[in-house]
């Protein structure tokens, strides 16, 4: 089945609602490449333009795209196979605010540094000369229609959103709990490189193709709540909530249910297997609400589907 291309030009969302219009309806199985836009909307081109707050709109999130076939109860699976940067420079930003260490005095906000694309490299420039950070790119904001309430794409919750996890990238695979038929699936806000926790708010912001293919598993063997991601070496639920220990509780509780499922066992030998092999991991810590994730190695936990 031949490739098929979906645009931001085609259409993007900046909230993920229970009532998404499609723009593109695909069957499971499909093959699509995915053309997003940096999260400022080429809003920043150069360090003298800054944000001075965070835009009504933001992290434009291309789609939603309707699976055919996905009913609520399924789980959509979303297999990343690449992640390319399509402009020659990237963004990173503190905008007043937002961020970490926002109440900070020695942090200066706004402020606006431009990452130059080069050789498979962003750079950044000091006065002692050029940094190089490895391009790596981050799917920043990926989810599907919510079950009830709406979220913003600035906001991660149980249908995805904005994630900013380093694992949702190329070569990973990524599964949300379908709430609304076809799924809508949509996505955008990439990065060319972030680091765990996402620390100044911002990653190397820039415009990226995504190739996916989107698959239904219907009547799946675990009910998920929220999204699961799988690399090559582990399953990493991804939760997102008020306070980074609420954010745990929910990650933890959803790699039991997987480890109860996989061994036969209850859950209070799941809880304390996962305190011998699961390891939390912060996604980021300056959204809405903040997301972790729990990894759990495939030596212990086989595919739940």
């Amino acid at each position: 089945m031949p490739r098929r291309t979906v645009s931001h030009e085609d259409g993007a969302i900046y909230e993920f609602t229970p009532d998404l219009e499609p723009i593109e309806t695909v069957e499971s199985g499909a093959e699509l490449t995915i053309d997003t836009r940096d999260s400022l909307d080429g809003a920043v081109q150069s360090e003298s333009d800054v944000i001075d707050a965070v835009p009504d709109e933001v992290n434009a999130a291309t789609g939603p795209i309707a699976v055919e076939g996905a009913e609520p109860g399924d789980v959509l699976r979303v297999e990343i196979e690449d992640v390319r940067v399509t402009e020659d420079r990237g963004r990173a930003v503190t905008i007043d605010g937002f961020g970490l260490l926002d109440e900070y005095d020695e942090i200066e906000a706004p402020r606006t540094r431009i990452t130059p694309v080069e050789d498979g490299s962003i750079t950044f420039d000091t006065p002692e000369g050029e940094l190089e950070v490895p391009i790596e790119p981050v799917v920043g904001t990926i989810g599907v229609a919510p079950a009830e309430e709406s979220y913003t794409t600035l906001f991660p919750h149980d249908h995805g959103g904005n994630l900013d996890t380093t694992e949702v990238t190329g070569g990973n695979t990524i599964y949300f709990p379908v709430f609304q038929e076809g799924a809508m699936l949509a996505m955008g806000d990439s990065k060319a490189a972030m680091a765990d926790g996402e620390m100044c708010g911002t990653g190397a912001e820039i415009a990226t193709d995504i190739d996916v293919t989107v698959e239904v598993i219907d009547d799946p063997a675990v009910e998920l709540e929220r999204p699961l991601l799988e690399t090559d070496d582990a399953w990493k639920p991804v939760a997102s909530a008020d306070t980074l220990e609420e954010a745990c509780q929910l990650a933890n509780r959803d790699a039991i249910d997987l480890l109860a499922a996989e061994h036969g066992v209850d859950e209070t030998d799941a809880y304390i297997f996962s305190s011998l092999v699961g390891g939390l991991e912060i996604s980021q810590v300056v959204d809405p609400l903040v997301t972790v994730k729990n990894a759990v190695p495939k030596a212990y936990l086989s595919d739940p589907f």
